[in-house]
């Protein structure tokens, strides 16, 4: 969202070309219009995007991050640099796409009032949170999935990544309506055992 300028994008309502600026896109934390409401209206063909050869700045805030390029030695990263660590954290952390079939995280770390935090942190002292803004906290939603005990499930072709329980993969031939029911009972199951509602991050066509 910082880089890129424009997206050239297919309005199925119209079948026309449209161009729409970085602002309009609404860009946020994994989200933009597309995934809200715009949602299923069009399809992108092609980005813009404006880079720099002079005074480029890295943010590496980021935890998991910062821990990475530290252990690769370096303390004055450049953008290649953290390229390279973020396709290692990546690639540790999901399976690779063109050996398994997978789109990555499937479903959202959910936000939760600080109060329904605490009674759950009570109830589960090692669940995984991260402090949110306005008196909420995030859940890591791979680790109620776990819980749950769906990690390394597999029915059919669909399953949950063995390693990787935010993960829902295609070992072959499993259909999307297969994906999605898989996708049903994990919600399901989570609301169930501790009262928190899973939104689906990808987008079910």
């Amino acid at each position: 969202k910082d880089v890129l300028t424009e997206v050239e994008a297919l309005d199925i309502k119209t079948l026309e070309t449209k161009k729409i600026s970085n602002a309009e896109c609404k860009f946020g934390y994994r989200e933009s219009i597309f995934k809200n409401e715009e949602k299923g209206r069009y399809v992108i063909l092609s980005i813009t995007i404006r880079l720099t050869r002079n005074s480029q700045k890295v943010n590496v805030s980021y935890g998991t991050l910062s821990k990475e390029l530290e252990a690769m030695g370096i303390a004055h990263p450049t953008i290649k640099d953290v390229s390279n660590a973020v396709i290692k954290i990546r690639s540790s952390k999901l399976p690779d796409p063109g050996k398994i079939g997978n789109a990555g995280s499937f479903f959202k770390n959910p936000v939760i009032p600080d109060s329904a935090f605490a009674k759950l942190k009570s109830e589960y002292p090692g669940i995984i949170s991260f402090p949110s803004a306005g008196g909420k906290t995030k859940l890591a939603a791979g680790w109620l999935i776990e819980q749950c005990g769906w990690k390394g499930k597999r029915f059919g072709d669909a399953g949950v990544h063995k390693d990787q329980a935010l993960v829902l993969v295609n070992y072959g031939n499993a259909t999307g309506n297969e994906i999605y029911t898989l996708s049903e009972q994990i919600i399901e199951s989570v609301k169930i055992k501790f009262g928190v509602v899973l939104e689906r991050e990808v987008n079910m066509i």
